[in-house]
Formats: structure tokens, sequence, C-alpha cells
């Protein structure tokens, strides 16, 4: 048998236009009308990246907004094993293609915010933006020449009624020019540059007063962590440093598990600095100190004074007053005869 030959494939070359070459590669184009997704050559051939990461760059690049693109997440949808793709998603990252940053969500969740730039340089370098030409001015009203004087013949004839002075002013008034549209604000970077300054991280918490329990106790429970968290290896020196932090959370009444649940959950995949990641959450999630039996009493409520009901001596009937004795009538109407009998 023959081998099969793609005749499409040969009639498309016998229609590039202009000589072929003799080596290398021929590209035949065809212009896509969906589904396709635009690379720079920045990417395709940039010098510094692997053919795995330049790879990997295009797929997340053609991938719809939204979709996972972690390592597991990547390596259970390619061939490619779990450090192949950790290492190209290193090298992107290197090169400011990809950039991973840990967000703190509304309910205390910390996740991982993977961001993916198909142009970084661009982002380095202020926009320029176009200034849109001015729209073209009216042209100036032509004024009528000066009337010439009547002739004598003319002069009879009856004249033309005169037009209102409204409609003369509306007439002579030019035509105000339409307003040109404002030019927006200069395109400004949101990434600051490498070079920018950084803020100095906050200090570790530190206890009231370090005692030898509190100290042995904090030093025991950073040593314990890598039996609960193999990535929490942590060095005689990063254990000193951050005991003091641990002391103040036990200082606090915060139970140790509580503390061992903290610095060992949701641990990001791979940990390259597990003292910082460490010293991050013992600062940003210490806990406020417990409040005590008189915070949590109910506030005293204000003592009303009721005044109590009296009975008139004079009429019997039934007042309010803080002591015995007779009712707003009576004492009206023994006013006047105490007066005259005086």
């Amino acid at each position: 048998m023959d081998t099969p030959q793609n005749t499409a494939l040969t009639r498309a070359l016998t229609e590039l236009p202009g000589p072929l070459p003799v080596r290398g590669v021929i590209h035949i184009v065809i212009p896509h009308t969906d589904r396709f997704t635009v690379v720079g050559n920045h990417l395709a051939q940039h010098a510094g990246l692997s053919t795995t990461a330049v790879g990997l760059a295009v797929r997340i690049q053609s991938l719809p907004q939204g979709t996972e693109i972690g390592i597991k997440a990547l390596a259970a949808r390619l061939s490619e094993g779990e450090k192949l793709i950790a290492a190209a998603l290193r090298e992107l990252e290197a090169h400011g293609y990809l950039r991973r940053a840990r967000t703190r969500l509304t309910n205390g969740r910390v996740v991982t915010r993977t961001v993916f730039c198909n142009q970084p340089t661009a982002l380095l370098r202020p926009r320029v933006v176009a200034q849109r030409p001015a729209p073209p001015q009216p042209p100036p009203p032509v004024q009528d020449p000066a009337p010439e004087p009547p002739a004598p013949e003319a002069a009879a004839a009856p004249q033309a009624p005169a037009l209102p002075d409204v409609q003369q002013e509306q007439e002579q008034e030019p035509e105000a020019p339409a307003p040109a549209p404002q030019d927006h604000a200069p395109f400004v970077a949101r990434v600051p540059p490498p070079t920018a300054p950084r803020q100095p991280p906050p200090p570790l918490p530190q206890p009231r007063e370090l005692t030898a329990e509190l100290d042995r106790a904090a030093t025991a429970l950073l040593s314990d962590l890598r039996r609960h968290a193999h990535q929490l290896v942590l060095s005689e020196n990063d254990i000193r440093q951050l005991a003091p932090a641990v002391a103040a959370w036990l200082e606090r009444d915060t139970h140790p598990d509580t503390i061992r649940h903290t610095l060992t959950n949701d641990l990001p995949q791979p940990l390259r600095h597990p003292a910082k990641l460490l010293k991050h959450r013992l600062t940003v999630l210490l806990p406020p100190p417990l409040p005590g039996a008189d915070d949590l009493a109910a506030p005293a409520r204000p003592r009303v004074v009721v005044t109590p009901f009296q009975t008139c001596d004079g009429c019997e009937r039934a007042f309010r007053a803080p002591t015995p004795g007779h009712c707003r009538d009576c004492r009206n109407a023994h006013s006047p005869a105490q007066a005259a009998a005086a």
C-alpha cells in the first residue's frame, strides 16, 4: 500500500505566495474565527523560560476567569507531575507573569489568590493617552455688504416690513461651539515598582511578664508543631525568637490546642519560610484578653422612686404624696377659711 498523503496540506502549500524556503519551518496561517488566544512573542520566545513554563503559561492564559490553577488542580488536568508544574509556576512567578498572594476572607479563612498577567512589562511603564483632535470650529457668519442708497425712482416703492428685534438678534447670534470632550486621566499603574519602599513589619507580641513556666510551655508547643505538620520544622534560633509571642497567647488564656490549630491550619504549598509564616500568624491573629467577671456583669439599672398613694384626711380621696395629709382640693378649700379666721 502507498503512504497516505494529506492532499489538503499539499494544496495549501501550492497556494502560498512567493517562493518557499528550502529549509526550516513553513507557516500555513489560517485566521481564527472562534476559540483562540492571543499570545505575545515575548512569552512564546522568552529566553529565560523553559518550554514547560511557556506551555503552562499559554494553557493558563486560555482558561476562563475563576478557574483553579493550583498545583494539584493543574496536575489533575495535565499529564505533567506536581514537581514539574511547581517548577514551571516558580519560573513564571520569577519573571512577573504569575503572582500568588495570601488573602484573608471576611470569615477569617486564608486563601491563595493567583493573578496571571499576559504582559507584565506593560504594567511598569505609564500608558500614554492619545490626544483627541479638537472638533472643527463653525465658520464665522458672513456679513452682508453695506446697502447702496436707493435710486430716486425706487424710493417711492413700498418697503418690506421689518423683522422683529428678537428675530434679528437670533439671526445675528452665532451658534455656540460644542464643548470639547474631556480627556481621561493618565493611566497610573497600581502595581508598585520593585524599588518602592516597603513598610516595616509589625513587631512580635510580647507578654507582660515572661515567666519560666510560660517560656517552657511556649518552647514545647513550638517544638511539637512538626508532629502535626511536617513542614513546620523550626531551628532553635527560630523557636527562641517565637517563644515570647506564643507566651503572649498563653498569657491571654488561649488553649494550646487553639494555638496549634491556628499555626498549622491551611498551610501554603509549598511552604518556603515556616518561621516567617508563624511570625505573621502569631502577630496578626493575636486574640484580645478574656474579659473579667465585672466586664460581663449586666450594668446596674437606675433606681426609680415611686411616690406612694395617700388617703386625704378630709374627703377620703386617694392621691399621691410622700407624706399623709390633704389632697389639693381640700388644701385649696381650707386656705380661704383659715385666712378668714385669721
